[in-house]
């Protein structure tokens, strides 16, 4: 069987995921071009690559500029997003414009090129909190956005599919649940646990613990992740289908913390945050041949290797991320 090169295209490429998405797309002889805006990627994430692609800023809310990229592209790989909770809060017309617009942006160029596959990176958060009986969550389990970035990530989700389903466009959309590893975005506004603790940790202060510390979460490791869209956008016989992409083994954040080593505060839980996320990885492993590979224990090990990339991170404390939160107690807490 011989080697076909595709040309492909990134959105957020430059960013956490989408980088590590491009070197092994790269590495496997693809013809490459990124796009992205650059408001939370680096261009310092590409710099290994940075010879062997075709990078464009360009934003997705932009139809002309997203148009050009999709030109003559066989596969298109749509990674940009913004993320965050708090901030999706407080401005949740942001959020709408590049999370929702901009998906449907990026699906129509793809369908006006002649695309040949189109796979969305999607949010675990679409399920809220899930009932009882949905653990480990399963593609099935019911629907239930607790805040505007899970709302948008959702609704983008769903305009690919309508694209799918009208226009006949190949979709496949993987929804991710709790990503880590090098190059997780150090962005000021306060988000993923791992950005936060390791900037603590940096500068010797202790880490906020949400609650007790018995919450889980469904860690998965970033090249686990590339590799599930990379079986999602090469599987000829996929479309049309939705994916859990976790490790399907949730740790408490006391495991992480146990692993980081170090002093812990604890801070007031935060209302709409489930006390565990657990991947039902059945589908994946049955119908894309994916399995997620990368250890915890190995991951976390690999991920204080490079703890210098979060040196530059905002280092959060308990008043901070009160000060920061404020607007997710006023909105989020129901009487």
């Amino acid at each position: 069987m011989f080697f076909v090169s595709k040309k492909i295209l990134v959105t957020g490429g430059a960013g956490f995921i989408g980088s590590h998405l491009v070197e092994r797309l790269v590495r496997d002889g693809h013809e490459v071009t990124v796009a992205d805006n650059f408001s939370t990627g680096s261009r310092d994430n590409l710099v290994c690559v940075k010879d062997r692609i075709r990078l464009i800023e360009a934003d997705v809310t932009e139809f002309d500029a997203i148009r050009a990229c999709c030109e003559a592209k066989d596969i298109v790989f749509h990674l940009a997003a913004l993320a965050d909770i708090v901030p999706s809060i407080i401005n949740p017309r942001d959020y709408y414009s590049v999370n929702v617009g901009g998906t449907m942006n990026l699906i129509e160029a793809a369908r006006l090129s002649g695309v040949k596959k189109f796979v969305y990176a999607a949010s675990s958060s679409c399920y809220g909190i899930p009932p009882d009986d949905f653990y480990p969550t399963s593609e099935d389990a019911p629907l239930n956005p607790k805040y505007p970035y899970a709302l948008t990530k959702y609704l983008g989700e769903t305009t690919i599919f309508h694209w799918g389903e009208v226009y006949g466009v190949p979709v496949v959309s993987l929804r991710l649940f709790n990503v880590y590893g090098p190059r997780a975005r150090t962005a000021g506004t306060y988000g993923a646990v791992f950005g936060v603790f390791l900037a603590q940790k940096l500068k010797g202060k202790p880490f906020t613990v949400i609650g007790d510390g018995n919450q889980s979460r469904d860690f998965v490791y970033v090249t686990d992740v590339a590799e599930a869209f990379v079986a999602a956008g090469f599987s000829d016989k996929v479309s049309n289908e939705i994916f859990n992409i976790g490790s399907g083994a949730p740790q408490s954040v006391n495991k992480l913390v146990s692993l980081l080593e170090g002093e812990k505060v604890h801070i007031p839980k935060r209302p709409g945050e489930p006390e565990c996320t657990w991947a039902d990885i059945t589908k994946a492993g049955s119908i894309l041949g994916w399995r997620p590979a990368m250890l915890f224990e190995r991951g976390v090990g690999n991920v204080l290797a490079e703890i210098d990339y979060w040196r530059a991170a905002p280092v959060w404390t308990p008043a901070t991320i009160e000060k920061a939160t404020q607007a997710w107690f006023k909105y989020l807490v129901k009487e």
